[in-house]
C-alpha cells in the first residue's frame, strides 16, 4: 500500500524554539491515525504543518512531509493553495468561531466549493443537503438558511465537518474536534466522523487529548511527550499494553468513575 502522508524526521521551531522534534510517521489511505497527549506537546503544530499555517514564527526547520509522494516543502502558495481543502480537509477545535458570522452557512459553503469548481448555488445547496441527509443532520435546508449563531456549538461542529468532506478530500485532518462540546455533542461528532470514513474511506488524523475518543476512532495512534514520539503502534495494543512509561502515565490520568458511597451514611430506621 503506498503511503498517503509521509512525515520524515521533521523539526519544527517557534522562534527559534523547538516544538517538535525527529518527527517520523506515515499514514496510508483510509487509515485513522489518533495524536494524544498533554495540551503542549506538538499536537495541534503537526497537522497544521501539513497545511502551512503554523502561524507567526513557526518553521520547518528539519525533514520532510510529503502528501501523495510530493514533498509539500517545496510547493509554491499557489499549489499549495490548490491542496487545502480539495485534496485535504481540516476541521478546526471550534467549527463556529471559523465560519464568517455574518453570512449564512450555505453562502459559505457555495464559496469554499467556488474555490475549487465552478459551481452554482443550487447545485451547492444540493450536495449539502445530500450528505446531510447520510449524516443525519435534519432540517437541512434550515441549516443552510441559518447564521452560524444560529445553531447550537454541536450542530455547528457537524456542520464544519460535513463542510470539509464535500470536496471528498483524501485526508481530513481534524484538531480536537470534540474539545468544546458536551459528552452528547461529542458522541454526534464522533459517530459522524465514523460513518465518514464509512462512506468516503477518507484518511484521518485526529488530535486529540481524550484517549476515548482514540479508542472509538483510530487504527493507530502516536502519542507525543514534549514534542518528541513516546510510542505509536496499534490503538488496541497501546491502550491495552503500552511500552512507554509516559504513555502509562497518560492512561492512568483518564478519569474513572466509581460509585460514591459516603462515609456518613446511614441505614434507614425502620
Amino acid at each position: 500500500m503506498n503511503e498517503l502522508l509521509v512525515f520524515d524526521q521533521v523539526e519544527i521551531c517557534y522562534h527559534g524554539k523547538p516544538a517538535v522534534q525527529d518527527i517520523s510517521f506515515s499514514v496510508n489511505p483510509g487509515e485513522v491515525l489518533g495524536i494524544a497527549g498533554e495540551s503542549g506537546s506538538g499536537k495541534s503544530t503537526l497537522i497544521r504543518a501539513v497545511l502551512g499555517i503554523l502561524g507567526q514564527g513557526g518553521q520547518i526547520t528539519k525533514g520532510r512531509i510529503c502528501f501523495q509522494d510530493r514533498d509539500l516543502l517545496r510547493l509554491s502558495e499557489r499549489d499549495m493553495r490548490k491542496l487545502r481543502g480539495e485534496q485535504i480537509g481540516m476541521i478546526f477545535q471550534d467549527a463556529g468561531a471559523s465560519f464568517c458570522p455574518v453570512r449564512t452557512i450555505g453562502d459559505q459553503i457555495c464559496g469554499s466549493l467556488s474555490a475549487h469548481r465552478k459551481i452554482r448555488r443550487r447545485e451547492s445547496d444540493a450536495m449539502a443537503l445530500e450528505l446531510f441527509e447520510k449524516l443525519g443532520l435534519t432540517e437541512g435546508r434550515r441549516i443552510l438558511e441559518s447564521y452560524p449563531f444560529e445553531l447550537s456549538g454541536g450542530m455547528n461542529q457537524r456542520v464544519g465537518i460535513a463542510a470539509a468532506m464535500l470536496l471528498n478530500p483524501a485526508l481530513l485532518l481534524a484538531d480536537e474536534p470534540t474539545s468544546a462540546l458536551d459528552a452528547v455533542s461529542g458522541r454526534q461528532v464522533i459517530e459522524e466522523m465514523r460513518i465518514l470514513k464509512e462512506l468516503y474511506g477518507t484518511a484521518v488524523i485526529l488530535v486529540t487529548h481524550n484517549i476515548g475518543v482514540v479508542s472509538a476512532l483510530a487504527d493507530r495512534v502516536l502519542v507525543l511527550h514534549r514534542g518528541r514520539i513516546a510510542e505509536c503502534g496499534e490503538t488496541s495494543r497501546v491502550l491495552e499494553d503500552p511500552q512507554d512509561a509516559y504513555t502509562r502515565e497518560l492512561l492512568e490520568a483518564v478519569p474513572k468513575l466509581r460509585r460514591y458511597r459516603s462515609a456518613y451514611r446511614t441505614e434507614p430506621k425502620m
